[in-house]
């Protein structure tokens, strides 16, 4: 055999063996490579015919890729901003592990964030919600935390304290928590937002009824204390247990 006819067999199988790892092709399969009339390599994945000369390897099956670890970038930018989401969440009296899952899921601490749908910043506001809480820069991490978590606040609320379904209007607007008798909606995405933060969260995420409001109030002169599982809309309160 000549000098020139080994090097061509190693050029081949060096070529082959690239190919091999560059063509998208299902697991186990077989890959068949011939020259044709004019010198020219060919791969296919199905034979060019019996008996002509082909060579068949079997495609290498493929393996799942691990999903790749929190970055260092996204772990910097959490301590960066826990000062203001700690400062806004006692402000208004939401628990900070919360408001982080909800950045987290929202954008990924990405103050720059836009959704297609316009939503913009950490807690990704929709323009009328930020003009409605006095926000003129949705990209300002202050800003927008502030009107975030004044929002979420609104929704607990809305819905005595279940964070279940101040987190489902969050996401998919208190008109559809209503809608469906104030439920989680059944919208995949809002299911999976709602299970994704309690998970995320140090314990799993508040349902309605949980807390128990005591609540004094001045009747004819005297305080008379009652005990409710609905936060009070005024008046001073007291949380005595879940």
């Amino acid at each position: 055999m000549t000098l020139w006819k080994i090097l061509n067999r190693l050029v081949t199988a060096g070529l082959v063996a690239l190919c091999l790892a560059l063509l998208p092709s299902p697991a186990s399969a077989q890959v068949y490579s011939w020259r044709d009339a004019n010198g020219n390599l060919v791969l296919a994945n199905t034979p060019k015919a019996p008996d002509a000369g082909q060579i068949v390897r079997p495609y290498p099956e493929a393996t799942p890729q691990a999903v790749p670890a929190p970055s260092r970038t996204s772990s910097d930018r959490a301590r960066m901003y826990d000062g203001i989401i700690i400062e806004h969440a006692r402000a208004n009296d939401i628990r900070p592990e919360l408001i982080r899952a909800v950045v987290q899921v929202e954008s990924a601490y990405n103050p720059y964030a836009r959704s297609p749908k316009g939503a913009q910043g950490l807690m990704q506001l929709m323009p009328a919600t930020a003009l409605q809480l006095g926000v003129k820069n949705a990209y300002n991490p202050e800003e927008n935390v502030r009107a975030g978590v004044i929002y979420l606040r609104q929704l607990l609320d809305r819905y005595d304290d279940d964070e279940e379904l101040a987190l489902a209007a969050y996401n998919a607007g208190p008109g559809a928590v209503d809608k469906y008798g104030r439920k989680v909606p059944p919208y995949a995405e809002t299911k999976n937002y709602v299970r994704q933060i309690g998970q995320m969260t140090a314990r799993p995420i508040v349902p309605r009824g949980n807390l128990i409001y005591k609540v004094t109030e001045v009747v004819d002169g005297r305080p008379v204390v009652r005990y409710t599982d609905k936060r009070p809309a005024s008046g001073t309160f007291d949380i005595i247990g879940r």
